[in-house]
């Protein structure tokens, strides 16, 4: 078998971040490279992880000119979870605002001026973590994947998580190790932990035959064990083998109780969140009817008094269904492309898509119909911008916040208030 040639280490001026968190420069032959462990200003040396015909990317391995801005990370695996560690928060809420304002003024959107919201701890804020497990001569240990390869990373926990998460997981791999459970039989391990402290975790396994271990049900305040299927790398249930405790989390937001569980979508840092939709609430609160068109559990429609929760993923809206259960709130089990009818020109229509954005049936429909107000939250800004090319044919941008709902991250949270013309 012919060895892959190692890709080369090059010297590299960083000009800026980017969206997705890396600094860009420019290699001699006048490729773009994107690195990792990168602030504006600085001469790095850089290993390239990536090429291709028109770009590179890469890791710094050695910073020969540094920013004033820099910092020394808190964990020695930092690029796998939190890759801004390496600079002042100051720098990470300014470079996110800049990155923001860059996003919209690429797509040629006309926002106001930007007001930008961070709160609550810089660390030790996500309620929910995901770790693999890596086992040696020493033992069963967490890991973490490497960005940018397969190889993974042990770790002891993370500077970013609940430090009740830690704590669970850290048991939960004692307890496997004293069963002989082999890091073959495991892919990762999901824990969440409400306001409250309380913690529940699904254990995903790649072995249908994984053992009953009856301690683990003392770990925390409740525990899946689950099969995977192995061929897969995604870390989904294919088949529940047994559960201990009580699975359900509860926080309260904007006075509403919300359940959820480990495995529904439920934003990781709350405090933030909680400004977000405080501010939502503000600005829908004229509103006749309010329709929440991609709703969860309710996290957003049920606090701010929607009619209509509309939601795709049937474990979701069953638990978006028991939190409604005492609101007079209709929970609709569809895409939102198939539950167009409930947009109408005299609903306030609150929008929280994926990652993906919006689906183009429904910003046809949204300009179609045109609402008297659309409020929309993005964890993309990039596909945000986008969408809000195409509606601002009909509607205005009349307010823009960003959240820093994700900090020592290069992710970005922004809501824009959207009137119609």
């Amino acid at each position: 078998m012919v060895k892959k040639k190692p890709l080369p280490v090059v010297e590299v001026k960083i000009e800026k971040l980017v969206h997705g968190g890396q600094g860009l420069g420019v290699l001699p032959d006048g490729r773009k490279v994107f690195v990792w462990n990168a602030l504006p200003g600085e001469t790095l040396q850089v290993q390239l992880t990536k090429q291709r015909k028109d770009y590179a990317e890469g890791i710094a391995q050695e910073i020969l000119r540094s920013a004033p801005e820099r910092t020394q990370p808190f964990d020695e695996a930092y690029l796998s979870t939190s890759p801004w560690q390496i600079m002042e928060f100051a720098t990470e809420n300014a470079q996110k605002q800049a990155i923001l304002q860059e996003t919209f003024a690429r797509e040629k959107v006309a926002v106001p001026e930007m007001t930008f919201v961070t709160k609550g701890p810089e660390h030790h804020y996500r309620n929910k973590m995901e770790y693999s497990f890596w086992a040696d001569d020493h033992g069963l240990h967490l890991a973490l994947y490497q960005r940018g390869t397969h190889g993974k990373q042990i770790v002891a926990g993370s500077s970013i998580a609940r430090p009740e998460i830690d704590e669970v997981a850290g048991k939960i791999c004692t307890v496997l190790q004293q069963h002989g459970v082999r890091g073959s039989q495991l892919k990762t391990v999901v824990l969440r932990c409400n306001q409250a402290g309380e913690v529940v975790a699904a254990l995903f396994a790649k072995d249908k035959d994984f053992p009953v271990i009856k301690e683990l049900q003392a770990v925390c305040k409740g525990i899946t064990v689950c099969f995977s299927n192995p061929k897969s790398p995604a870390s989904v249930v294919t088949k529940e083998l047994y559960a201990y405790g009580d699975l359900t989390l509860r926080d309260t937001l904007l006075g509403k109780e919300i359940a959820y569980d480990v495995h529904s979508f439920f934003q990781v840092n709350v405090p933030v969140f909680v400004a977000a939709l405080e501010q939502i609430q503000l600005l829908s609160s004229g509103a006749k009817d309010i329709i929440d068109l991609y709703s969860g559990v309710g996290t957003i429609g049920i606090p701010v008094g929607a009619s209509v929760l509309v939601e795709l993923d049937p474990h979701n809206v069953a638990m978006a269904k028991h939190n409604a259960a005492k609101q007079p709130v209709k929970v609709v089990h569809a895409s939102t492309e198939q539950a167009l009818e409930y947009i109408t020109p005299e609903a306030c229509v609150i929008v929280d898509p994926p990652r993906a954005g919006l689906h183009p049936k429904v910003v046809d429909s949204l300009i179609a119909q045109k609402p008297a107000q659309i409020i929309y939250l993005s964890c993309n800004p990039v596909t945000q911008a986008r969408d809000l090319a195409q509606l601002q044919e009909a509607y205005t941008v009349a307010e823009l916040t960003g959240y820093n709902f994700f900090p020592r991250t290069p992710h970005i949270e922004s809501l824009v208030n959207l009137v119609r013309k």
